[in-house]
């Protein structure tokens, strides 16, 4: 069973939406969350988990004392640790398959101004990136990789080609998608479609995904063609 494991400020947050539809149904199956409080690990009665920056600036850092604690007290050996940083490798779908084959993912959520460097250096993290913009904490981005990741696990989507089908799985955008009434607002499907031939309807879909790849993610586009 996998396990998503999120270190955070805020555990009341989870599981959120996770514990929903599919996610819901499949959770304590085959997958299961955990979230661990880093503030139940500070040193201090006030319960501090940051102090301001070596150097001046602006902001507060995540003390590497109090973050270590939680982490040697939950973390096992050879487990992988992700820190959710705005600087950290992007994340997208190849790592949530790379990730999926994990048994355990521990997912650290940052605050204030991030979090002391030697923490990272000490205990073989690594930082991922859901993309170019700030958010307040980790927390989001803690959902969306375990959305992400949750999408490849045996038994958790009802059909099983549903993550093959979807943008980014052969390196395209995917293909428009329609569904009953037929006619809507003037609107038709597209014949193609309706006309049983699956090798047409799949040379569509392709001929359909390379355009609007081409046209809005220039450079997956490039990607593709290399491939």
């Amino acid at each position: 069973m996998f396990l998503s494991r999120v270190f955070t400020l805020y555990p009341e947050y989870f599981p959120g939406y996770l514990s929903k539809g599919l996610f819901g149904k499949s959770k304590g199956k085959e997958w299961d969350l955990e979230t661990v409080n880093i503030r139940d690990y500070a040193l201090d009665k006030h319960k501090t988990v940051d102090d301001t920056p070596y150097g001046g600036g602006n902001g507060m850092i995540m003390k590497a004392d109090v973050l270590a604690n939680s982490l040697d007290a939950n973390i096992k050996a050879k487990e992988k640790t992700l820190y959710l940083s705005p600087r950290g490798k992007v994340f997208n779908s190849k790592l949530a398959r790379e990730f999926s084959s994990e048994k355990t993912i521990n997912l650290i959520c940052g605050h204030f101004e991030g979090v002391d460097e030697r923490i990272l250096e000490s205990r073989d993290i690594e930082e991922i990136s859901i993309g170019d913009f700030i958010l307040s904490g980790g927390e989001v981005a803690a959902f969306v990789v375990t959305d992400s990741i949750l999408r490849f696990i045996p038994g958790i989507l009802g059909n099983i080609n549903s993550s093959r089908d979807e943008s980014f799985e052969n390196g395209l955008l995917e293909y428009p998608q329609f569904t009953k009434p037929q006619v809507w607002e003037e609107k038709k499907v597209p014949n193609v479609l309706i006309s049983g031939d699956h090798a047409k309807i799949k040379d569509w879909r392709l001929s359909q995904s390379e355009a609007i790849t081409r046209d809005r993610r220039p450079d997956l586009w490039q990607k593709y063609k290399k491939n």
